[in-house]
């Protein structure tokens, strides 16, 4: 049983949340190199997937709020 205003959901997407936060933090402490060929697309990329976690985690995290 889920301890009191602890959803099984919410305990099944801790995880989760947790490597979408780990995944910003890596991304956060690659320095791009514009110098070199194709690192322009590849810092492009960074930000969108960047983008892609931090609305995903509001997404998980929304319906948590919402249960408060």
């Amino acid at each position: 049983m889920a301890p009191s205003g602890v959803s099984n959901q919410s305990r099944k997407t801790r995880p989760v949340v947790a490597d979408l936060y780990e995944l910003i933090d890596a991304l956060d402490r690659r320095v791009p190199h514009l110098e070199r060929e194709g690192e322009h697309r590849i810092a492009q990329e960074a930000a969108a997937l960047r983008r892609k976690a931090e609305d995903r985690i509001a997404e998980i995290e929304q319906p948590a709020r919402s249960n408060d």
